[in-house]
């Protein structure tokens, strides 16, 4: 059976979950990441509430795998400062106190985790935020203390919520990505080992944000075979020549010519998702693949149109006999 492809909603957060709906079903996907908090809410306890959600999704064949909370996620173990405020809800935000913020985030996470457990959804993927992102650039010197300070303190503040999880049969998949406590294969794996390989814990694999950081991307699936608990499928494009805006994107915004990288539509960029697809059928990955489009210089409508057709043109499940077991007969 073909994996399903679906559209993470994130990026159409000023339409109506109906009108995307609508639009997913048109542009021929199998389903919807539903994403935070524009076409969920948690805090509803509802069972008719979350009924409403998948009599909805089902109306137009949908399905729901997974549903996911980046934004909240981020404000859990970061630095606290008036970027958050642009992206939380009033109610999280609060009156900005940091520690107020950081605590009301963990409390949505969970409440993210039942609102799972209500549509039928044992996945949930987000961002952690990372109390060390700041200390990237080794200079002035960082310390090895400093940096393990730094994972036990997202240990603290992220293995009580991920216990919460697995009472409730819910993973929480972090994606790996610049800003997070994980961005690499080498601090995805301190991640892990910080929460002591906890059950609940593992990857939402993006391979677009490992791309132009120069990591190994492909190799980052056979490294976490069975960590890997939702695929996003998303394309960038780096430069073959020096640009005037390096690999840290320095201060222009995305889309800009300058930068050595931006994000393309799936297929339109530098990602090798045909190796991508043989790894993940080498681990038995049989999860979604979940397109997060985003490409600044092109419609949204005709990129997740040709993202979808792309992917599940590339994709192919794993023979299950050798090309040539029957030449000895």
């Amino acid at each position: 059976m073909p994996r399903p492809v679906t559209l993470y909603s994130l990026q159409w957060g000023d339409l109506s979950l109906e009108n995307v709906c609508a639009k997913a079903k048109e542009f021929g996907y199998d389903g919807l990441e539903l994403g935070l908090p524009d076409h969920l809410d948690v805090r509803q306890t509802d069972p008719e509430y979350y009924k409403g959600i998948k009599d909805l999704l089902g109306k137009n064949g949908l399905q729901l795998h997974t549903i996911s909370s980046h934004l909240v996620g981020q404000a859990v173990c970061d630095r606290i400062d008036e970027r958050h405020k642009g992206i939380l809800p009033a109610y999280i935000w609060g009156d900005g106190d940091p520690e107020g913020v950081r605590q009301r985030a963990a409390e949505e996470l969970i409440l993210t985790a039942k609102a799972a457990r209500s549509l039928g959804v044992n996945t949930v993927v987000g961002f952690t935020g990372s109390p060390i992102w700041h200390l990237l650039y080794s200079f002035p010197p960082v310390t090895g203390s400093m940096i393990d300070d730094g994972y036990k303190e997202f240990a603290r503040r992220f293995i009580p919520i991920l216990d919460e999880f697995e009472k409730l049969g819910v993973r929480f998949a972090l994606e790996v990505h610049p800003t997070e406590i994980a961005f690499d294969t080498f601090s995805a794996r301190k991640a892990l080992e910080a929460v002591d390989h906890h059950p609940a814990f593992g990857f939402n694999y993006d391979p677009s944000h490992m791309g132009y950081q120069g990591v190994d991307y492909v190799d980052f699936i056979y490294q976490f075979p069975d960590r890997i608990f939702h695929v996003h499928m998303k394309d960038v494009h780096w430069s073959d020549t020096p640009k005037q805006v390096g690999v840290f994107g320095g201060h222009v915004p995305f889309g800009d010519p300058r930068r050595y990288w931006n994000f393309r539509s799936v297929g339109r960029g530098r990602i090798n998702f045909e190796e991508i697809i043989r790894a993940l059928n080498a681990i038995g990955y049989q999860g979604p693949l979940s397109i997060e489009w985003e490409d600044s210089a092109m419609d949204r409508e005709h990129g997740a149109r040709e993202s979808c057709k792309f992917t599940k043109r590339i994709d192919f499940q794993m023979s299950k006999h050798a090309f040539d077991a029957f030449f000895a007969k």
